[in-house]
Parts: structure tokens; C-alpha cells; sequence
């Protein structure tokens, strides 16, 4: 489902399924939330990083420099 895909009662409705379902005066607040939080991760997951190795195997400081052009 694609960020456009989720509208607010379509968001309203699946933190009900997950929870306590907000107040009727959240409502619209929860569901444009939960609409940008998908729009974000969304995004997060389109994301291209190749060959780039998770954050856990940096080490800082070993790498090599080599002034040489």
C-alpha cells in the first residue's frame, strides 16, 4: 500500500484493530498522523544503500588515509 493508498478513516481504522480506538475528537488527528508516519517510512524504504554496511560494523578510526592522487 502506497502513502497515498492510506486515508485518515482508513488509519483511524487499523489503530483500532492495534489498540484502544483514539476518541471521536482525535480522530482526525490520528488518522493524519498515522498518514504521515506512512508517507515517512514509506519513503525510508525506497531508499537505495548498496553496499553500505549496517552502522554496527563501522569502526571509527581504522580507517586507511592515502595522501597519494
Amino acid at each position: 500500500m502506497s502513502a497515498s493508498d492510506l486515508t485518515p478513516p482508513e488509519a483511524v481504522r487499523r489503530t483500532e484493530r492495534s489498540g484502544p480506538p483514539p476518541s471521536h475528537d482525535r480522530r482526525a488527528e490520528v488518522g493524519a498522523a498515522a498518514g504521515h508516519i506512512h508517507s515517512v517510512v514509506s519513503l525510508l524504504r525506497e531508499l537505495d544503500f548498496g553496499e553500505t554496511p549496517p552502522a554496527a560494523a563501522y569502526r571509527a578510526g581504522g580507517e586507511q588515509h592515502d595522501a597519494a592522487v
